[in-house]
């Protein structure tokens, strides 16, 4: 049963295949091609994102680029162009706030929008998620895909339910009937380890899930399991954060599968150095605290930061830390769903450019749904 109160209207909107659809717009000779971005597969790199046409190939992010090349030798790997893709996403951040000021980016490709009181005066959460679509289609030549409920967790997958360029509205009346039909593969915070292990325990979709008591979710799965029950009842009382002044820039990436190779570990953070030193170059500033994020397969998470004596922009020094600062966790030992790198302590080149944060998504958390309205 969703619990009643004040249902907020929640949009997710996520960019489809984001930085390889940015790369098919600007290169007409590309569309329809499988596209890579990401590093070498001749030196190690990692797969940052693909298109559409290449995942018909099994590929997917944080991919070792030398596996995605074998999968698909005509595909075509672009290291990518981190300031074109920040100008585009500053594009589509514009198209939210002519809506509500209530955005909570989640990634420069997608973001939490509270438009339950917005700018418009739009009674419907579901028309304006089609008049952003629209207005981003419009202007960028980019197709965005959106799920519209009454909170975060339906939001979110409901973005992803009929991707790409597609729009899905779960209203409160309709939630538990969507719960309990999703395959618990499609829960947002379910991982494939996750996953096999909840079927293996017999709990194949949303209604099983359901029937597990909250106590024997919280054994088998450690705190996480409290988090499972929740979503499964429909309860996700986050609000949306707004993005605040930007006191850190940083990249991480949650990945597809499990895993515990601490070669792979490396790879993907050499990747994500170089996506920070981009992004901390755009925006004129250097920082001297490097801060790694890992969250292990059971959810858990740790953070291991280390201050150093000069402000620091180079991808190869921030890499360099944090694999000394990996060393510092149980990677390995544990495997692990999610890497981060983020750097602190900025100092801008120029005095008048105000710090601004750009917003990591590292929380997890649960929610209670609120009263009936019209999405």
């Amino acid at each position: 049963m969703i619990d009643r109160g004040i249902y907020r209207k929640i949009i997710h909107v996520d960019m489809d295949a984001f930085f390889a659809s940015v790369e098919q717009r600007n290169n007409p000779g590309l569309k329809g091609r499988p596209v890579i971005v990401g590093g070498d597969p001749d030196r190690r790199g990692v797969v940052a994102a693909c298109s559409y046409e290449a995942r018909r190939y099994g590929i997917h992010s944080a991919m070792a680029s030398r596996i995605a090349s074998r999968l698909c030798p005509h595909a075509v790997f672009i290291r990518g162009n981190f300031e074109e893709y920040m100008r585009v996403s500053d594009e589509i951040n514009e198209i939210f706030h002519e809506y509500t000021d209530l955005v909570e980016p989640l990634s420069l490709d997608e973001a939490y929008l509270d438009v339950t009181e917005n700018k418009r005066g739009i009674p419907s959460a579901t028309l304006i998620a089609k008049e952003i679509r629209n207005k981003i289609l419009e202007r960028t030549m980019l197709t965005a895909s959106a799920g519209v409920s009454y909170c975060k967790f339906l939001a979110k997958v409901a973005s992803d339910y009929k991707k790409p360029d597609g729009l899905t509205v779960i209203p409160p009346d309709r939630a538990a009937d969507f719960i309990d039909a999703l395959p618990i593969g499609k829960f947002f915070g379910i991982g494939r380890v996750t996953e096999k292990k909840m079927i293996r325990l017999g709990i194949q979709t949303g209604a099983d899930l359901k029937q597990v008591p909250r106590d024997d979710l919280g054994r088998i799965f450690g705190r996480v399991g409290h988090y499972y029950y929740d979503i499964a009842h429909g309860h996700d009382d986050r609000p949306v954060e707004p993005d605040s002044i930007r006191k850190s820039i940083g990249k991480e990436i949650t990945l597809e599968t499990d895993i515990d190779e601490i070669d792979r570990m490396r790879d993907i953070l050499a990747h994500l150095a170089r996506r920070v030193a981009d992004a901390l170059e755009s925006h004129e500033t250097k920082g001297r605290t490097i801060t790694l994020k890992v969250k292990f397969a059971d959810f858990s998470s740790v953070t291991r930061s280390i201050t150093i004596n000069d402000p620091c922009d180079d991808a190869d020094i921030i890499s360099m830390h944090a694999r000394h600062l990996l060393a510092r966790t149980e990677a390995g030992m544990k495997r692990i769903r999610l890497l981060g790198i983020s750097v602190s302590n900025l100092e801008m080149q120029e005095d008048n450019q105000p710090d601004r944060q750009l917003v990591l998504p590292f929380n997890d958390g649960n929610c209670r749904g609120s009263a009936r309205i019209v999405l």
